[in-house]
């Protein structure tokens, strides 16, 4: 296993060629194939694109070309390089309508709308917040991944708020505070069964499954302790419906998918979640009628249900505590709806 990092995407420093992908191998990893290797980690990859990468020179193992057949050893470096700049280096601004809650001359806060992808990456090069970000608003700062304003991130499919830096000196002092966990986030989840405690904490380290290169898992057995990063995510019961549950959750940290995979870990899947099995019947009857009611639920709610409601943060300049609150959108409140009408009436 590895602790993965997508490159800087800057020039490899070979006159054209480029580098898109880098991982750095655990200290645990065990000789693997490079091919193998990278086809656990770069998502979207085919066998076929990985060996014609490596027969045309393009991964490199510690700065030198390898033949697909090198066994990866621990700490290797393991860099993918292709002819053309990355997609995300390639960035157009787009006029897309951007929901600001908060903006002045050092930050801007804004709302996002679910299926909105947060920075170009593969298979969304356009339509994106960053698209419409540099399209709005002129020299944004970028960030340690060239990511123009982006301290931090949330998944595309779902919805609230995101601090954006418009300034170097906003940036270096937002992301301080999130590296340093000082900053206060909050995320409404609606969650399959009902959670036993009225509330409680869940941590355990978060790193990519080993056999689906779409999730992500938590690590948390002895010989697993050096795996993933560290992850802690606080809960409490927001409202009870029967075969579904309403969550708050607080970050203590913000790793990739953290409240999706900390919650399916402890039994209580998203609803909905379609990449962790979420969007299944996964509590309830057998009925027919309860079926369809599911699944006109899931219509009204075509996504994963999670919503970062809640933003704190302290202000760059002046140094002051700013928070802001996002309404629950439509479409999980309409989902929210008919799980209290369901509850009342047939459980």
């Amino acid at each position: 296993m590895t602790n993965n990092t997508e490159a800087n995407t800057e020039d490899s420093g070979n006159d054209d060629l480029y580098e898109h992908y880098r991982y750095v191998a655990d200290k645990g990893q065990q000789p693997l194939r490079v091919d193998k290797y990278l086809m656990n980690r770069v998502e979207n990859a085919t066998r076929n694109k990985i060996q014609k990468a490596a027969k045309d020179g393009n991964i490199h193992v510690n700065d030198a070309a390898v033949k697909q057949n090198y066994k990866v050893k621990p700490g290797d470096v393991v860099t993918v390089l292709f002819e053309h700049p990355p997609y995300e280096n390639l960035l157009v601004p787009e006029d897309i309508p951007i929901d600001i809650v908060y903006e002045d001359d050092d930050v801007l806060v804004v709302n996002k709308e679910p299926g909105m992808v947060v920075h170009p990456g593969h298979g969304n090069y356009s339509g994106t917040l960053i698209n419409a970000l540099t399209f709005h608003f002129d020299n944004l700062p970028n960030n340690s991944s060239n990511r123009p304003g982006l301290v931090h991130r949330i998944d595309k499919d779902t919805s609230g708020l995101l601090v954006v830096a418009k300034t170097e000196e906003a940036m270096t002092h937002l992301s301080k505070q999130f590296f340093n966990k000082t900053t206060e986030r909050e995320y409404v989840a609606l969650v399959w069964g009902n959670v036993d405690e009225e509330s409680g904490t869940v941590e355990g380290n978060i790193g990519r499954h080993p056999k689906n290169r779409l999730q992500n898992t938590v690590f948390e057995d002895d010989e697993d302790e050096e795996r993933g990063k560290p992850a802690v995510t606080h809960f409490k019961v927001l409202e009870r419906l029967g075969y579904v549950t309403l969550l708050s959750c607080r970050l203590e940290t913000g790793r990739t998918h953290q409240i999706r995979v900390h919650l399916k870990h402890i039994g209580h899947t998203l609803f909905n979640d379609e990449r962790y099995g979420g969007d299944k019947i996964l509590k309830g009857t057998t009925f027919t009628k309860y079926k369809q009611f599911v699944d006109n639920c899931f219509k009204a709610l075509p996504r994963q249900a999670l919503h970062a409601r809640t933003l704190g943060f302290v202000h760059p300049t002046t140094g002051k505590m700013k928070r802001f609150e996002s309404q629950i959108p439509d479409d999980m409140e309409a989902c929210l709806e008919k799980w209290r009408n369901y509850s009342k009436h047939a459980i």
